[in-house]
């Protein structure tokens, strides 16, 4: 076991894919002999050459393209976009071909592709370098989401993805980057994906959430224990497709429910999964479900600190749920 931040797990399970098989690529702006604006492909073009990690031209659309038209051919690309605001010049290849070629084909073909990109705030990043898009991508079917918290599940799911036969979204939280640390097994390994992690047990109230959220729920976890309440914090790890019996099950058990994530509120990701358990278990459900998240505007600058979710939010919505 190596002691890795969720970045150094990253460039790990990259540098595993590509040992193991000689299919897998890596590329996108800046990801090869400079490693990438956040370091994620450190050393990997020196290590395997420019025929594996290679650099792109400024064009999302182009790099997504290019990555279906791979997959097709029977490579595994990995392509990254270096912010995931930046996404959305390359929305239509990955919504209306990468998602649906294995539909519109009768399964003649697939695209076994990644995409990684770095989501969220916590960086100072302003309006273009922090939002949190998951829900759109979330309702399209076909395409499976993916986001991690912890070091170990990062290079897990990474490389689990990589080894699926459809398009995966890698939403990567860039506050946790070199936030935090955890044991990573050395060599290859995976973590099933569409599978949930009990990050804490606890009887009295449940909190989903994913990624960088994960911190911030553990913490107003740990506080609201001092008052006497137990929560259960629950990483969902795969957004799509989402374990719907794993989510029905921890919400059946304490039957009061708070769900956290930094995106907008309106439509968010919250918002199915509130659906979810109403819709399937409000005869186990003791308060209504809580919500909280991001705020239904821009995000913001200088008022990064307010717009995210923190302990102190989550701890109210703790202690509210709880008391219903």
């Amino acid at each position: 076991m190596a002691l890795l931040t969720l970045l150094q797990a990253i460039n790990d399970g990259l540098r595993n894919a590509l040992q193991d098989d000689p299919s897998v690529l890596v590329f996108g702006q800046d990801v090869g002999p400079k490693g990438g604006v956040f370091l994620a492909t450190e050393n990997l073009t020196s290590e395997f050459g420019e025929a594996r990690c290679f650099d792109t031209p400024l064009s999302e659309d182009g790099i997504i393209g290019a990555a279906i038209g791979m997959a097709m051919n029977g490579l595994k690309p990995v392509a990254e976009i270096q912010f995931q605001d930046f996404i959305f010049p390359a929305f239509d290849q990955i919504v209306s071909e990468a998602a649906k070629l294995r539909y519109r084909s009768g399964g003649q073909y697939t695209a076994p592709m990644v995409i990684r990109t770095p989501y969220g705030g916590g960086i100072r990043g302003g309006l273009y370098h922090s939002q949190s898009g998951e829900a759109y991508f979330c309702h399209t079917p076909g395409l499976k989401v993916v986001v991690p918290s912890t070091p170990h599940d990062a290079k897990g799911l990474l490389m689990a993805s990589i080894a699926d036969p459809d398009p995966v979204l890698f939403l990567e939280p860039k506050a946790l980057y070199r936030s935090l640390k955890g044991e990573v097994p050395s060599g290859s390994y995976s973590v099933d994906l569409s599978t949930l992690r009990t990050a804490r047990e606890g009887g009295d109230v449940t909190v989903f959430c994913y990624g960088a959220m994960v911190p911030v729920a553990l913490k107003a976890a740990d506080q609201a224990a001092e008052k006497g309440i137990e929560v259960c914090v629950v990483d969902l790890r795969t957004l799509l497709p989402l374990d719907e019996e794993g989510v029905l099950d921890a919400a059946k058990r304490t039957g009061r429910v708070v769900i956290l994530h930094e995106a907008p509120r309106f439509c968010g990701y919250g918002a199915e999964l509130s659906a979810l358990i109403a819709e399937n278990a409000i005869e186990y459900i003791e308060a209504p479900i809580k919500r909280v998240t991001g705020f239904d505007t821009p995000f913001p600058n200088t008022l990064e600190h307010h717009y995210l979710p923190d302990e102190r939010r989550v701890l109210d919505a703790i202690e509210t749920t709880h008391a219903f």
